[in-house]
């Protein structure tokens, strides 16, 4: 079993920064992949950064330039920086990991923390 919990959420101006933490207990290979999602209310969950254990990064195109994913694989901890925030960055953000033992894929979700901007 492995537990994801996320932190840093809450209220901010537009432009300004906010940096999201995910902490990860349980059993973790290192042979995994985290990343943050995001969903506004009507939207659908959307991929906003991840990070591959071998520090491997991909961002979706509405924050590449604005957002940092980075992880610490000692202490299975991923973290999002946010700069320049938006209003349409407004969303609840969750944490996810996937891992793979013995080739079997396993995906965890962590409990959300909700981002707001305004503008």
């Amino acid at each position: 079993q492995v537990q994801l919990v996320e932190s840093g959420g809450g209220l901010v101006q537009a432009g300004g920064p906010l940096r999201l933490s995910c902490a990860a207990s349980g059993t973790i290979f290192s042979n995994n992949v985290m990343g943050w999602y995001r969903q506004a209310p009507g939207n659908q969950r959307e991929l906003v950064a991840r990070i591959t254990s071998g520090g491997s990064t991909n961002y979706s195109d509405s924050v590449k330039g604005r957002f940092t994913i980075s992880s610490d694989n000692a202490q299975i901890a991923v973290y999002l920086q946010m700069n320049s925030l938006k209003f349409e960055d407004t969303a609840v953000y969750s944490c996810n990991l996937e891992q793979f033992p013995y080739g079997v894929r396993y995906a965890y979700w962590g409990q959300g923390t909700q981002v707001t901007v305004s503008s």
